[in-house]
Parts: structure tokens; C-alpha cells; sequence
């Protein structure tokens, strides 16, 4: 049991549901724990049951014959056995009723709004804002502690799963349909999400960070967000900005306040604020960029961007400006 409980104590990390940082994932470890609790204690009384069935068949059968007591008690015994697995289901039928009606009707009137879009193989993410319109990034969530985000999930193309196991239950992001599920952290940190539903080569390299902050650092991140992209100073970097903005790059990709308006990938006007690059593939640095812009299909097989060609110089360019882009 010590050994288990070792075990068990290196579950509590920044993504395990045995380490709950929002209500709703303290409610279904609340479950998992009533559930232990019964399980555990109907294993123990099986064994019991069971060490009493081999004590009784090991008694001479002179003892038991014509004893009427003794299978009069054999009846009761079973009839108690009846009750107490009919209680015991009917505890965890009721009380995973209440969960997940709590986790159903957790919305408030005034939560943030955020749409959670699964492509293969990352993740957009769209705030609405206070006064209108949306402003989009991608692979990373940011939750204001203490507050209900509202978090509306769907899929651009094959059916995925989020799964935020600090903060919540998983919800299956399904083409064609929209599901809701609502949030309320408690605990600020990093947490790590992962789809959880197997959705082609590089499913588990469709990873999620999501930073849980004070509503006030979240406001004026969100404020940062909906900025455009910063003006370029560094020559090296105007030419890179020159690259992704009238070049390949933005048929594919946003830079906010830039001609480049793509839809198809990940939004990049703050891009050197996130943790990582490629949905959680490596920590984000210049050296990644470089790498994953050049080989993308090397670091990631299977995946939709295309190798960009560009000359030592021209790569230089390129990850300088996306670096300066927070």
C-alpha cells in the first residue's frame, strides 16, 4: 500500500485528474473517490465472503447435514449480500447523476466565451471580446481564475477530444456539431490538455497548454491579444516581415495589421508569446522555428504544412520577425 500510494503521489502533475485545479474537475474526483471507496469496500467483503465459502467447505459434512440453522444463515447472509451491492449501486448511480448535472449547469451569464476549434493536428482558439468581435491564437487556452469561460468545441475536420484532465472531464469535438462545456479554475499555473480521441498520424503531438491566471492578468492578456502586430525596427526583421506577410506564408497564415489574412493555420500575430510551437512538439525558441519551417514533415510527420524553401539568410529573416512577435 505504501508503494501504491508512492506511485499514485507522482499522478499529481500538471496534467492528471488526481490533481484538480477547477470545480469541475474537483467534482468527478470526488466521484473517483466515493467510487474507490465502495468498490473498496466491496472487494473486502468478497474476500471475506470468500474466505468464509472455503472455511465452511473445509467442516465435515456430518456437521452440516440436516442442519437447517446453518442453511437458514446461508440465506440471510446471500439476501444481505443482495442489499448491500443493490445499495452500493444505487450510491454511485446517484451520485454520478448529481456530478454530471453540476458539471451541465455550471454556466453563468457573464463567463468568458471561447471557441475551441480541433484540426489535425492543433488547436484554434477564439475570445470574444468585451466589446465585440474575436480575437484568435492557437495551442494555448488562458483561464481567469475564480470566473466561468464557457468554451464552445468544435472540429474542422475529424472527430477529436478535449481533454484538460487538471480542469475537466474529456468532451468529444465532433465535425458538424457543437458542444459546451464549462470551466471554473481555481488554482492558477500551467496545465497541459491533449486530444484524446485518436485522430490520425500525429494524435499524440496535438497537445494543448493552458495557463490558469488572476482575472486581472487575464484582462490584459486578452487585451495584448487583440492588439496587432508590433512595427519591426531590426532591417533583418522587416525583410523576414516582408517573407511572411506578401510571400507563401500568408496564404496560409494571419498576421494581424499585415496583408497576410490566411485561415488555413495557426494565427501568428503574437506567436512569441506561446509556451511551445506545432501543438506542443518543442518549447518554443528561435532555433524551433527555424527547424520546423524548414522540415515541418521531419519534426512532424503527416503534417498539412509544406517545407518552405527559403535561403540561410531568408530563414534567419523569418524566425527573427516571428520571434519579435509578442
Amino acid at each position: 500500500m505504501a508503494a501504491a500510494a508512492a506511485l499514485l503521489a507522482g499522478c499529481r502533475d500538471a496534467q492528471s485528474a488526481l490533481a484538480p485545479a477547477a470545480d469541475q474537475a474537483a467534482w468527478v474526483f470526488s466521484l473517483l473517490g466515493l467510487m474507490l471507496w465502495i468498490g473498496g469496500a466491496m472487494y473486502v467483503l468478497v474476500l471475506a465472503f470468500l474466505a468464509w465459502a472455503i472455511w465452511r467447505a473445509r467442516r465435515p459434512l456430518a456437521a452440516e447435514t440436516g442442519t437447517r440453522g446453518s442453511q437458514r444463515g446461508l440465506s440471510i447472509s446471500l439476501g444481505v449480500w443482495a442489499g448491500i451491492i443493490t445499495m452500493g449501486l444505487t450510491v454511485l448511480s446517484l451520485a454520478s447523476f448529481v456530478v454530471d448535472r453540476r458539471v451541465a449547469l455550471a454556466g453563468a451569464r457573464d463567463a468568458v466565451q471561447v471557441r475551441v476549434t480541433g484540426h489535425q493536428w492543433w488547436w484554434r482558439i477564439q475570445y470574444r471580446q468585451p466589446g465585440g468581435g474575436w480575437v484568435e491564437t492557437a495551442n494555448e487556452l488562458h483561464l481567469p481564475a475564480g470566473r466561468v469561460t464557457h468554451v464552445e468545441l468544435g472540429s474542422s475536420d475529424v472527430i477529436h477530444s478535449f481533454w484538460v484532465p487538471n480542469v475537466a472531464g474529456k468532451m468529444d469535438v465532433v465535425p458538424g456539431r457543437i458542444n459546451v462545456l464549462d470551466l471554473t479554475p481555481r488554482k492558477p499555473g500551467w496545465y497541459r490538455g491533449q486530444c484524446a480521441e485518436f485522430c490520425g498520424l500525429q494524435h499524440a503531438h496535438m497537445a494543448l497548454d493552458v495557463k490558469v491566471e488572476p482575472a486581472s492578468d487575464f484582462n490584459a492578456w486578452l487585451a495584448g491579444q487583440a492588439q496587432g502586430a508590433g512595427p519591426s525596427v531590426d532591417p533583418a526583421a522587416v525583410r523576414g516581415k516582408q517573407i511572411v506577410t506578401q510571400g507563401a506564408c500568408a496564404a496560409c497564415h494571419a498576421v494581424r495589421g499585415s496583408a497576410a489574412t490566411g485561415r488555413v493555420g495557426p494565427d501568428l500575430t503574437h506567436i512569441a508569446s506561446r509556451r511551445s510551437i506545432a501543438a506542443g512538439l518543442a518549447p518554443f525558441s528561435r532555433g524551433a522555428l527555424q527547424g520546423w519551417i524548414a522540415q515541418p514533415n521531419a519534426l512532424k510527420p503527416g503534417t498539412m504544412m509544406p517545407a518552405v524553401p527559403l535561403s540561410g539568410a531568408d530563414a534567419d529573416a523569418v524566425s527573427l520577425y516571428l520571434t519579435s512577435l509578442r
